[in-house]
């Protein structure tokens, strides 16, 4: 693995100058000199090249025919030893359960106890690109940075409270699924009924990172703190990571916040100068690769954090914000996920014996994403009255991102409601789905289901859309 990917000639010129993939070097060609790191070559690059990166984080193929020199600069970086100094993180201490440990480093075993006065914030890492960095054995990006290792790269951290780091998962977040959801709310709450903790911070990838917020809003209720999710766009050891404000945000929404609850804190901008901090049940993924992919929908973000500040708007009346407090007692955790409920969305030509399917499949709830104010076609009509007879919950969205549905003002909105169709107001589709298998998961009774579903727990529904 040492050469991986390099045969012939270049590997041959690995050899002579004693480098090997993971190397930081110096080249020297005819061209001009670089600095950089060794990559694997995969199997449709060019031959007869090296791949490197440079610092400056861009890839390059090196021809051998221009290569003068290559002169090893540094450690291995498949070598732990590189980062001698990781920063200090907490770990329990075993022998008393109201102080903490303090590991200065790896190779520094100093300890101070400390006051649990001073903030102490939960960073519970669950994998994703924020917990990502670069395999120098692949070349690609792998979900391997530990928590403690995803503080000490982000060393301001320490200005602002102490971080005791858990690994709980570490996976890309589309392999994330209900039970992962469960087993997160869980922990949290577990952690929580310490009373120790001023937040929790949970480091998590991006692209399902707002239906675990969601799950999270209804599983945890009348929480005392503040929970947030925190991703990133491009992992932490890129030159434009969004990693490290975004965790910084979090944690000082974690730390000086006045309200609590789920939230999602990620870039307000492409710029590096503030975070928003999203409601958890109403915030979605709008773009595949900027840093401010994350939105606010139909309200504006719920706070935003500038600097070292925790910067809180006036709201809607109709937004339920709830304030930090000391009754622990008062938090329900509620983590029971079941994921027999389907989400079909409704296009031209959409063939109804999906909807059958649904039911086969054993599906007990199923979500349409009706169009604009929530209609399909009326061939669809037959299908969803069947599934509804046969005691199939059938509830209905919109595929519009902002806005609420009405199904009383078109003839085909007002067929469904005849049959039996539960609108769900300006519900996200994908809080609407996770919502149902929470719902399903915690009450067994199909009418308890139908009137929790349309009730507003955690601002899924709002009533007043803001027009921008």
């Amino acid at each position: 693995m040492t050469h991986n990917g390099y045969d012939g000639k270049s590997l041959e010129m690995l050899k002579r100058f004693n480098v090997k993939v993971g190397d930081l070097v110096y080249i020297e060609t005819k061209q001009g000199n670089y600095s950089a790191t060794i990559l694997p070559r995969y199997e449709y690059s060019a031959p007869g090249r090296i791949v490197a990166k440079l610092e400056n984080g861009y890839n390059i193929g090196v021809s051998i025919d221009k290569i003068k020199s290559i002169k090893r600069a540094g450690k291995n970086l498949n070598n732990s030893t590189v980062a001698s100094d990781r920063g200090p993180f907490l770990k329990k201490n075993r022998t008393d359960t109201n102080t903490l440990e303090v590991v200065k480093n790896d190779t520094d075993q100093e300890t101070t106890n400390l006051s649990n006065d001073y903030p102490l914030v939960s960073l519970i890492s669950t994998g994703g690109t924020i917990s990502s960095r670069i395999d120098y054995r692949t070349g690609g990006v792998r979900a391997a940075l530990t928590a403690a290792e995803l503080y000490s790269s982000v060393p301001e951290l320490k200005k602002y409270a102490y971080i005791e780091p858990e690994v709980l998962f570490s996976e890309y977040s589309e392999n994330l699924t209900p039970k992962h959801w469960a087993t997160i709310a869980k922990t949290i709450g577990e952690k929580i009924l310490t009373r120790k903790y001023k937040g929790v911070v949970v480091a998590h990838g991006t692209d399902t990172m707002h239906y675990t917020a969601s799950a999270l809003s209804f599983a945890l209720q009348n929480l005392p703190i503040p929970v947030i999710l925190v991703g990133a766009q491009r992992s932490s050891d890129r030159p434009s990571s969004d990693a490290a404000l975004n965790l910084l945000g979090a944690t000082i929404m974690a730390i000086k916040s006045e309200i609590a609850g789920v939230f999602v804190a990620m870039h307000n901008s492409i710029s590096d100068d503030l975070v928003s901090i999203h409601l958890g049940t109403r915030v979605r993924k709008n773009h595949t690769s900027r840093r401010d992919a994350f939105k606010s929908i139909d309200i504006e973000p719920i706070a935003q954090v500038r600097g070292e500040n925790v910067e809180v708007p006036e709201h809607n009346s109709e937004i339920s914000l709830s304030k930090r407090s000391t009754k622990f007692d008062k938090m329900i955790v509620k983590p029971n996920f079941n994921r027999n409920v389907t989400l079909l969305k409704f296009y031209p030509g959409f063939d109804p014996r999906w909807i059958d399917h649904s039911f086969e499949l054993g599906s007990k709830i199923i979500i349409m994403e009706g169009t604009g104010l929530g209609h399909v076609s009326r061939e669809c009509i037959p299908a969803i009255k069947k599934a509804i007879d046969r005691q199939v919950l059938v509830f209905i969205t919109s595929q519009c991102i902002w806005g609420k549905m009405n199904l009383n003002v078109y003839e085909t909105g007002r067929d469904l409601l005849s049959i039996g169709v539960i609108p769900l107001q300006n519900m996200l589709s994908e809080t609407a789905v996770v919502k149902a298998m929470w719902a399903l998961g915690n009450f067994r009774n199909m009418d308890g289901i139908k009137k929790v579903m349309s009730h507003n727990i955690a601002n899924e529904i709002t009533n007043r859309i803001k027009v921008d």
